[in-house]
């Protein structure tokens, strides 16, 4: 691993180029995915889903889904802990920075790979699919490029300088800024100073979550949660045919 950059800079003495791009534009997308997730809900819930193509073509979503939505879990997860949790609380848990990082390196880039492989199916057969081609509307057409965008840079950046380089821990830059937002004290600064490519796929991220109340995305809150705690519905004959008795009650979990 590389040393760890100096610290950033107060905010007042950042530039104005900094201050727009890692202060005002992240504040403005979280704003608007917050705002345009209440319009959407308000205005659209019978829109609020993954509008499923499966009756038009189900041989390459059948694997490509899997695979983007178990990796897009396993990555989401990895940012979580790696961004949300300083790493003086992995240290405390047990996990020194070399073993956080070649877990991270490692597992992350095996579900990189596995989203990747995963969104490039179904990218490729909403292409190549006449009738779900014909079927994408205008939302589709601005979320599959940015996401894919957003998911190449950070496999990129990954591989480039934490598989193939030196190493960076974007921990004590990337993360520090990402928390500074939440707690209302930014730090732009911090992801000033780091490489390009981390710079890029925090960006595209950014824009990802001012787009997402306005695309199919808004079908992740919706997960079926509750179907494993509804009560049984219970199925009964109306009437039992001549000669014969009522078979016994059937329970499932059917929806109301």
């Amino acid at each position: 691993m590389s040393a760890a950059p100096a610290a950033p800079a107060p905010l007042a003495a950042a530039s104005g180029s900094v201050l727009l791009l890692w202060v005002a534009v992240p504040y403005i997308c979280l704003a608007v995915f917050a705002v345009g997730h209440v319009w959407r809900y308000r205005q659209d819930q019978f829109g609020w889903t993954s509008r499923t193509t499966q009756l038009l073509e189900h041989r390459w979503l059948r694997w490509g889904s899997p695979l983007f939505h178990l990796g897009a879990f396993i990555v989401i997860a990895g940012h979580v802990v790696g961004l949300a949790v300083p790493a003086s609380w992995t240290e405390a848990a047990g996990a020194d920075e070399h073993t956080y990082h070649t877990t991270a390196v490692w597992a992350g880039s095996v579900a990189g790979v596995a989203m990747v492989a995963g969104l490039g199916m179904l990218c490729a057969r909403r292409l190549l699919t006449r009738r779900i081609r014909l079927g994408t509307d205008r939302s589709d057409k601005v979320l599959f490029p940015l996401l894919s965008a957003t998911v190449l840079l950070g496999i990129t950046a990954t591989a480039a300088h934490n598989v193939f380089g030196a190493g960076y821990d974007y921990r004590s830059t990337v993360s520090v800024w990402f928390r500074g937002l939440f707690t209302l004290q930014p730090q732009p600064e911090a992801i000033a100073g780091a490489p390009l490519l981390f710079q890029l796929h925090a960006l595209s991220a950014c824009l990802l979550f001012a787009v997402w109340p306005f695309t199919r995305l808004v079908h992740v809150w919706s997960a079926p949660v509750g179907y494993l705690v509804r009560p049984y519905v219970v199925y009964r004959r109306r009437a039992a045919a001549p000669g014969r008795t009522a078979g016994p009650a059937r329970r499932d979990r059917h929806p109301v």
